[in-house]
């Protein structure tokens, strides 16, 4: 059993073929997913996709790339709306310093905010981090200082610094199709040395399809291709890695209530 811990069935590629795309995943052997928000503003929409299936939740949060865009959005905005019984995790935020579509101070603040909102509710934050390790293990460290609060780097690109440095403060790596990719040697390194009990697979679709499927619009079902790959980096069976993060993705985004 598998879970696609993150992806957006609200985008077009998706949204278009839904009921396919859910059959899909379930023939694969993938039994639920969250999709994820990436404007606050849009948060109905993301909730309506969760209410209409069973095994689907979602998230209220935004992306880095619309923070300058939804500053208007608070920490109570946030924690208002992820009262809603399927909303389980805040986010997605964080920084994005390789496409730099948001001002960077706009990204910190919007990120600050998301942890606040995780620390008061619970609820795990899922974190979208690009060419800012630094910056992000400096905010990290210092906004656990003044209070834990659950997390998790999505869809992992950074480097092993990052990986340790978010692992010391009780946080989760996601891996995606990247680790697939021909280039991800460094990331399947992370893969090798993450605890049994600290990471999870994801697709972020529709986009980052893995190999053998690179080049196409990306869906929940191809996340068995992720998790083969980092079964075969850790050395253990694909039954094995799917009850590790079936497991581990129970206990952070325990509002799903499968732990």
């Amino acid at each position: 059993m598998l879970i696609d811990s993150h992806c957006h069935l609200d985008f077009e590629a998706l949204a278009n073929d839904m009921d396919g795309v859910l059959a899909r995943a379930a023939a694969a052997g993938v039994s639920g997913m969250v999709t994820i928000s990436t404007y606050v503003d849009k948060f109905s929409t993301y909730a309506a996709i969760a209410e209409r299936y069973e095994n689907v939740w979602c998230s209220v949060g935004t992306h880095p790339h619309h923070a300058d865009q939804e500053l208007h959005i608070q920490t109570e905005d946030l924690i208002r709306l992820s009262a809603h019984p399927r909303c389980v995790a805040i986010g997605e935020a964080g920084l994005d310093y390789f496409y730099d579509n948001a001002p960077r101070e706009a990204q910190a603040i919007g990120l600050r905010r998301h942890i606040a909102a995780s620390r008061a509710t619970g609820l795990p934050l899922v974190i979208h981090s690009r060419a800012a390790d630094e910056d992000m293990a400096a905010i990290l460290e210092e906004e656990s200082g003044q209070g834990a609060f659950p997390f998790v780097l999505h869809c992992f690109t950074a480097g092993q610094e990052l990986a340790r440095r978010a692992l010391a403060l009780g946080g989760y790596i996601s891996f995606s199709g990247i680790i697939t990719f021909k280039n991800a040697e460094e990331i399947r390194e992370v893969a090798k040395f993450v605890p049994a009990d600290r990471y999870i697979v994801e697709t972020d679709s529709p986009y980052l399809a893995p190999i053998p499927h690179r080049g196409q619009s990306n869906e929940p079902s191809f996340v068995r291709h992720t998790a083969e790959k980092v079964a075969e980096v850790r050395g253990i069976s694909l039954e094995q890695l799917g009850a590790e993060t079936t497991a581990n993705f129970a206990r952070l985004f325990s509002k799903t209530g499968l732990a």
